[in-house]
């Protein structure tokens, strides 16, 4: 593998206006392609073999005018103080928003009276109306939902409150503020680290260019795979993640063959096959977890697993063809000041690259090390004892999905279903269906009639609404109305209990029920990515250890890097749990209130920070075990190999956290708990398990970390991660060819 990329990174350095004419070329292509296709993303998110989306699809098929796709939204009116929305002059002001409200647009298709339907509420204020559309949601333009916020309007004039909910509202803006600021942070931190504003360019151009060709791409193949509108978040965030992070490597360690004394062409292409050698193995680990996420067998998430693997894969083959190449455009202003001196160039570069300074004084990285590996014991104890303390809270992990409950308190959206809660009571906003069906009218009619007057009777059943058949008369509808909220627990159970009687009626009778709905929806969701998570660790730890073990040629370093990776993602699920479901801290974080973690955290975190971890983990021990081939005992290959890398690691993780703690500050409280977990989780596992645990073990561990059973060793393919045989290729320059004096001198080292 070394010598491969050895030889790609001295074509890339040597034709690099091919290189990256090639690039052009391919953005070119799938830039051509995503801007002729006419596909626009998918809003549904269907989940199969579960009972709620059974039930959709029945009630879609014998019911086809009630569940047709048009838009929709539910507009709620409150009298003003003292006073009933059922007076004649509010009546009057009703009538007057409800006129304009079928006026904004062509495509509505009608507009529900409160006072004809009977939506009042018992205490007279409140009223609603429906409003359903000829077309999607996807469909309207700007111009209908101007109209449709200035009836609201409007109709506030009069002095009633009128807010509203619906996929027939405007779609919420979405800033691009967080992506902004990382990236931004990311461009200051590379700056400082490298002293160079080329060093600190080519991360950021090469992913850039990653990401852009990653989202053409995305955009061409919407059509053809109908894929999710959410598909292309992820692909960028992890785009733009490991894209900064392999370049970086690669360029590090470019500068650290400078500073050993090579040519800019044979730095490059060294560093290329050492660090590139890593890259590819990281990137490897981090398309397991995400092509793993196709295990939940939910398209929304196979989708975005899948297109995120796209981005990572697109990241490696940028970071080892087109960083080589831009390399070869500026080989000496990427090495900063102290790199570029003649005076003592190899000695400059070397404190450049590894910290130290010409007082001799060790650098951090080394004597954070040495502080562990004099009490590896105790630093490994007080590791995992911390982490596990974190975790602690975890235990009491609720999920579930977010509704209009969520939503910031200054949203249309989050008032209405305030109002609604407040006038018709808390689980009016999680209405649960239940379908009654067989194929015989009679016992179908039968069943429904067991349901409806059983369903009374179950503790948290606030109103029964009667059952209404198909015209075929072999399916009935039948609404139940909650007592409590929505993501509460005791609705919950009363999903549980409706099923079991479900079960008890079909024994009965014969007819069939199943409960669908929204509410019903987000539980059966969230208990299929509770059950699906423990089959997903165990898929994407297996076949990553199987990769590790190719790459450190050892049975307990890849099982120390997976055992650390559960601790800090336990650990980041205890924080969550501690901040957004009780609490803690959640003025700091800006957070209005708790609830339940989000179904698709847990799963999402642990396929997003194994993929960083692992990517960690192989830089960080790459350079160990490279020492350790090389000659050096256990303990020297630690400090070595952790004071080449520990430096570029930290400076990787901290613009991951940057990052992903932009997305803190955003008012959906979904995207802020997915931020504030993926940040914490990425801090917990760099600086606990990667900078102290995996040293103090490794100390603990000695020679037999590096071991690996016989029989095991014949099988595996010697993939030379290390560049071992890249010193019989290509023999080590002298120091002044590192500092080309000359413009004949630096011709010929390219």
């Amino acid at each position: 593998m070394a010598t491969f990329l050895h030889r790609v990174g001295r074509f890339a350095f040597g034709r690099r206006w091919l290189v990256l004419l090639l690039w052009a070329v391919a953005l070119g292509v799938v830039g051509a392609a995503a801007s002729s296709s006419s596909g626009t993303a998918d809003s549904e998110v269907s989940v199969p073999r579960t009972e709620s989306q059974k039930a959709f699809d029945l009630l879609s098929e014998k019911f086809p005018a009630a569940n047709a796709d048009g838009a929709s939204a539910r507009v709620v009116l409150r009298a003003p103080d003292g006073e009933k929305i059922t007076a004649a002059s509010a009546r009057e002001d009703v009538a007057g928003v409800l006129g304009d409200l079928k006026d904004s647009s062509s495509r509505v298709a009608f507009v529900s009276d409160p006072f004809t339907d009977r939506t009042v509420s018992a205490d007279g204020t409140t009223a609603y109306a429906q409003v359903t559309y000829q077309a999607k949601a996807t469909d309207l333009t700007d111009a209908d939902h101007d109209r449709f916020e200035a009836a609201l309007e409007d109709g506030r004039g009069t002095g009633l409150t009128v807010e509203a909910s619906g996929s027939a509202l405007a779609p919420t803006e979405t800033s691009h503020a967080a992506e902004v600021i990382g990236f931004a942070l990311a461009a200051v931190i590379l700056v400082v680290t490298f002293g160079s504003l080329a060093a600190a360019g080519i991360p950021l151009v090469t992913a850039v260019l990653g990401v852009a060709i990653t989202l053409a791409a995305i955009t061409a193949l919407t059509a053809a795979f109908d894929l999710n509108g959410n598909t292309s978040a992820l692909a960028t965030m992890l785009g733009i993640a490991v894209g900064i992070d392999y370049a970086l490597f690669i360029v590090s360690r470019y500068r650290s063959e400078r500073a050993a004394g090579h040519g800019a062409r044979e730095a490059a292409a060294r560093a290329n096959g050492t660090a590139g050698s890593a890259v590819v193995f990281a990137g490897i680990t981090v398309v397991i977890a995400l092509a793993g996420l196709a295990v939940v067998d939910m398209p929304i998430l196979t989708s975005m697993g899948l297109a995120a693997a796209g981005a990572v894969i697109i990241a490696v083959l940028v970071a080892i063809t087109v960083v080589p190449a831009l390399l070869g455009f500026a080989p000496e202003r990427v090495l900063g000041r102290a790199g570029r001196r003649t005076a003592s160039c190899a000695a400059g570069a070397d404190n450049a690259q590894h910290g130290g300074t010409a007082t001799g004084k060790a650098p951090l990285g080394r004597r954070w090390v040495e502080a562990v590996l004099r009490k590896p014991l105790k630093a490994a104890v007080i590791s995992v004892v911390a982490l596990g303390v974190v975790a602690l809270p975890a235990t009491q992990l609720e999920l579930g999905l977010p509704d209009d409950g969520s939503q910031a308190t200054s949203s249309t959206q989050r008032k209405a279903y305030d109002m609604l809660a407040e006038s018709f009571g808390a689980g009016f906003n999680g209405p649960l269906t239940i379908a009654v069906t067989d194929d015989e009218a009679a016992t179908a009619k039968d069943g429904a009639e067991q349901m409806q007057s059983s369903l009374g009777a179950l503790a948290d059943v606030a109103a029964v609404a009667p059952a209404a058949f198909n015209p075929a008369g072999d399916t009935a509808i039948i609404n139940v109305i909650p007592k409590s909220a929505p993501t509460s627990s005791a609705t919950k159970t009363l999903v549980t209990d409706i099923r079991q009687l479900a079960d008890r009626v079909e024994q009965k009778t014969g007819a069939q029920s199943l409960v669908t709905g929204q509410t019903a929806s987000n539980i059966d969701v969230s208990d299929k990515f509770d059950a699906a998570l423990a089959p997903y660790l165990l898929l994407v730890l297996g076949l990553a250890f199987l990769v590790l073990i190719l790459v450190f040629r050892s049975i307990l370093v890849p099982l120390k890097a997976a055992l650390g990776f559960i601790l800090s993602v336990l650990a980041s699920f205890g924080a969550l749990v501690a901040v957004f479901q009780w609490g803690w801290l959640k003025d700091l974080f800006g957070l209005e209130q708790t609830g339940p973690i989000m179904s698709l955290m847990p799963i999402l975190t642990v396929g997003i920070v194994f993929g960083l971890a692992m990517d960690y983990q192989v830089f960080l021990v790459t350079r160990m075990r490279e020492a350790y081939v090389h000659g050096a005992d256990p303990r020297t290959a630690i400090v070595e190999g952790f004071q080449h890398s520990a430096r570029v690691v930290t400076v990787a993780a901290l613009i991951m956290i940057s990052v992903f703690a932009g997305f803190i500050g955003t008012h959906d409280a979904m995207i802020k708990a997915l931020g504030f977990g993926l940040a914490i989780a990425v801090a917990f596992d760099a600086f606990v398990v990667r900078m102290t645990l995996v040293p103090a073990v490794l100390a603990l561990l000695g020679k037999r970390a590096w071991t690996l059973p016989r029989w095991i060793d014949r099988f595996l393919p010697h993939v030379d991660i290390e560049g071992e045989k890249l010193g019989q290729t290509a023999p080590t320059l002298p120091p002044q060819a590192a500092a080309p004096t000359s413009p004949t001198q630096y011709s010929d080292h390219r």
